[in-house]
């Protein structure tokens, strides 16, 4: 962790700065050079959740049968609503699999109002509501399409695990900074956010048929199964034609144009309110909100989010005035 990253977020509540969010953000430009920054790009970040889109490449190229809304749940991060919930366990089952191979720990649903309504009808945790266990059940299916062993398939030393460490260094342009566990129990690659954007870039500028064009066209054309219904991934996506976008734990965000313009969120503190109003910033920097078709709208509603105070709006949550530098 960088000392001295900026402060990309201010929290202002009845005029009053309450709270700064720190961190990095890198944007590229569609020829892949750094075109705007702030802290350090090169410093190595936990990409989270952010990893799942190369992960799901890797997958691919070892075997794994999967298109559409499937393919796009196997690099999501979901909400835990029925569809998704189906689709992970239709994913098993084609595998000849069920919710019993899942290593990934049992959870409620990412939003409040399906945890509430689990509550009252009485149900609880599971592994399928877990937000991972489409990648997790693509995991499980890729092993038995490429004849690896499931039980281990956590294993850092397992066969998909080295597939998947090799797939995201060469998507990254990088060696791989650390090794750590995701929250899932999945082993986690630790890049450069400059690394992360050349990834995403990488996956919306492959050819047609490609694994690499196959996880953007996926996720591109079925938001609501890399995300939910209701969340700022799928919202970013529906407003800017062509954008690939994927968020991860701990504040980060990824994204990439389909003209290559790409970039990378992370805030420092980990803090998710930060994560979109920095988000929008770095594509209005890099001019992607000019494109044809963009929603300005809907990119105004996600770039500050409302704070209250009893019933009424109070403040904002909004990214710090002369948030981006000019490219090294």
């Amino acid at each position: 962790m960088v000392d001295t990253h900026p402060v990309l977020v201010e929290v202002e509540r009845s005029g009053f700065v309450e709270s700064r969010h720190r961190g990095s953000a890198v944007g590229l430009a569609a020829d892949g050079s750094v075109a705007v920054c702030a802290g350090d790009p090169d410093a190595p970040v936990f990409p989270r959740s952010a990893n799942k889109p190369m992960q799901a490449v890797a997958m691919l190229r070892a075997g794994l049968d999967l298109d559409g809304e499937l393919l796009a749940l196997a690099a999501g991060s979901h909400s835990g609503e029925d569809f998704h919930v189906e689709g992970a366990r239709a994913i098993l089952a084609a595998a000849g699999l069920d919710e019993g191979a899942l290593r990934c720990p049992p959870d409620w649903p990412l939003e409040l109002r399906l945890v509430a309504e689990l509550a009252r009808s009485g149900g609880d945790r599971s592994r399928l509501l877990m937000n991972c266990s489409g990648k997790h059940a693509a995991m499980l299916a890729t092993c038995v399409a490429a004849g690896w062993p499931t039980a281990s398939y956590l294993d850092p030393d397992h066969p998909l695990q080295k597939a998947v460490r090799a797939t995201v260094e060469e998507l990254a342009g990088e060696r791989v900074a650390a090794v750590g566990v995701d929250g899932c129990g999945a082993p986690l690659f630790a890049l450069s956010a400059a690394g992360v954007a050349r990834a995403f870039r990488a996956l919306v500028l492959a050819a047609p048929g490609t694994a690499e064009r196959r996880v953007a066209d996926a996720m591109r054309a079925h938001p609501q199964w890399t995300s939910g219904t209701r969340r700022d991934e799928r919202r970013l996506m529906d407003a800017v034609p062509g954008l690939l976008v994927k968020c991860g734990a701990e504040g980060v965000d990824a994204f990439a144009a389909a003209d290559g313009r790409a970039g990378v969120v992370k805030i420092d503190d980990g803090a998710s309110r930060a994560r979109t109003p920095v988000t929008v910033a770095l594509l209005r920097a890099l001019g992607v909100d000019a494109a044809e078709g963009v929603d300005a709208a809907a990119l105004d509603e996600l770039a500050a989010a409302p704070l209250t105070g009893g019933e009424q709006v109070v403040g904002t949550i909004r990214p710090a005035a002369g948030l981006f530098t000019a490219a090294r």
